[in-house]
């Protein structure tokens, strides 16, 4: 038809190979044969990915064609057959803001390139950071939320624990021995001006000679006179005021009402049960001396421990109401006027059967513990210890039940008298010293050493207090066991009181 050109003959051409698709006749290529045919070249899929003008930016994108290297979008090489494609279709360019830019041909090194011509700088604005600030909360909100969130009324663990751990150091004191005081012992008289002090720290720093008496070093056990002058050291004190709950009070008040055997203005005798001690120590948190701090009075008087018990030992034990009993019943003790009987069971039968035993005892000091041994007349540190005793009743030849007073009050000095006649007192882990010997069945393992009863005059002078405190449970199971009859008369009344 006129208009269209004519349909290329059949058949290869001339130097074009016979089998068609096999290739360009041998000189030529296959592009350039294409184009002599007026036909764009064909490429395999491989070239028309890498040999495409993909990069072209379009016209509506106000942003510039990404020119990364990475793989898929790198930039075709410039072959001469994909600068005629580019050449023959006409791409607009243009920069981020719109307007028209030039392209990156060779018109690029001709004319040169102007930023004013493309952009107007003057027109752009800076950025303006601009801050959001977050709301704050309402006053009445945030109220309200810590009324949620507050713990409950009353001090934390964490300050009761802080209150506790509190001490309040004094100065150095110079005291005055009152005409009540005279006769005490130089650490009941600590005790009696300090009750927040703790016993050994008395006992540490009269052993260093921090503590004079009218300027020489003494013992704690030297007696004070009246009108001599205490410098007391600086002390540590413990809070009077500890945190404890009421009801921890009030637990406290039962538990000594219940072990109270006689009680008036002046003297109270408790029952003291075997493992309780009677006053602090190292590792000793719970002791007898501490629950008094409950029955402190009004006028601030804290009652006070006259004598004491070891912790296993049960039994009697005196406590002075006031100052004025106090001063009285110490009095009473250092001239011997108390009477204290003693019961015990004790292994085997004691020969003769009612014996006085007189010894001097001394402190001994061991890697795990501190004992009392018998010592020589003269020895630094003995002390003469004297103790009588009587059998009540015997089970055999096994043992015996042994009633004893003691003269002197020494530390420990029932128990070593009782392992010097021979016949050491069962349960005790120090002083039972017997080979290959066998606790009866049904008998406990705990020291058998019970204060039966004690007899002083009243501090003022109102006649005598007698007071008797009833076995202990693991004593009376083994007077049970034994038959022994509790009621049966007992023979140490008898004997002297030197």
């Amino acid at each position: 038809m006129k208009g269209r050109g004519t349909r290329p003959p059949k058949g290869p051409a001339k130097g074009a190979s016979k089998r068609p698709g096999k290739g360009p006749v041998k000189g030529r290529t296959k592009s350039a044969s294409n184009r002599a045919e007026g036909r764009p070249a064909k490429v395999s899929s491989r070239g028309a990915a890498r040999n495409a003008p993909q990069y072209a930016p379009r016209a509506t994108s106000s942003e510039p064609a990404p020119r990364s290297r990475s793989a898929g979008n790198s930039a075709p090489p410039r072959t001469r057959a994909s600068r005629e494609i580019r050449e023959s279709e006409p791409v607009e360019f243009r920069s981020f803001d719109g307007s028209p830019r030039r392209r990156r041909d060779r018109e690029w090194d001709e004319g040169g390139w102007a930023p004013e011509e493309d952009i107007d700088i003057s027109a752009i604005e800076e950025p303006v950071e601009v801050r959001t600030r977050t709301p704050r909360a309402r006053p009445e909100r945030a109220l309200e939320r810590a009324e949620r969130t507050r713990p409950p009324a009353g001090p934390t663990r964490a300050e009761q624990k802080a209150v506790t751990a509190e001490t309040l150091r004094t100065g150095v004191q110079t005291l005055t021995v009152t005409a009540d005081e005279s006769g005490m012992r130089v650490d009941r008289f600590i005790i009696a001006r300090f009750p927040q002090v703790n016993f050994s720290h008395i006992q540490r720093f009269v052993r260093k000679g921090e503590l004079r008496v009218n300027g020489k070093r003494v013992e704690t056990k030297d007696r004070l006179e009246e009108g001599q002058a205490v410098r007391v050291p600086p002390l540590t004190l413990e809070p009077s005021s500890r945190p404890m709950s009421s009801r921890i009070g009030e637990d406290t008040r039962a538990f000594l009402a219940s072990i109270t055997l006689y009680e008036d203005a002046d003297v109270l005798v408790l029952s003291k049960p075997a493992g309780l001690a009677v006053q602090g120590g190292s590792g000793t948190t719970k002791h007898l001396d501490g629950m008094l701090g409950v029955l402190t009075d009004e006028e601030g008087q804290r009652p006070r421990l006259v004598h004491r018990l070891d912790k296993d030992t049960s039994g009697c034990i005196l406590v002075a109401k006031t100052r004025f009993a106090a001063s009285q019943l110490a009095k009473t003790f250092r001239t011997r006027a108390a009477r204290k009987v003693y019961w015990a069971v004790v292994a085997g039968v004691p020969k003769p059967r009612q014996g006085r035993v007189s010894t001097f005892i001394a402190k001994e000091e061991r890697e795990d513990e501190s004992m009392m041994r018998i010592a020589k007349h003269g020895e630094k540190g003995a002390s003469h210890a004297v103790t009588y005793y009587a059998v009540v009743d015997t089970m055999a030849q096994k043992l015996a039940w042994l009633s004893m007073k003691p003269v002197t009050g020494r530390t420990h000095q029932l128990r070593v008298h009782a392992a010097e006649i021979g016949h050491p007192i069962v349960g005790d882990p120090k002083y039972f010293d017997i080979e290959n010997w066998e606790l009866p069945g049904g008998i406990q393992s705990k020291l058998h050493l019970h204060a039966r009863r004690i007899v002083v005059p009243h501090p003022r002078g109102k006649g005598t207090i007698d007071v008797s405190a009833p076995l202990p449970p693991h004593m009376e199971q083994t007077f049970n066991l034994l038959g022994f009859d509790a009621t049966r008369y007992d023979p140490i009344v008898e004997a002297p009181e030197e």
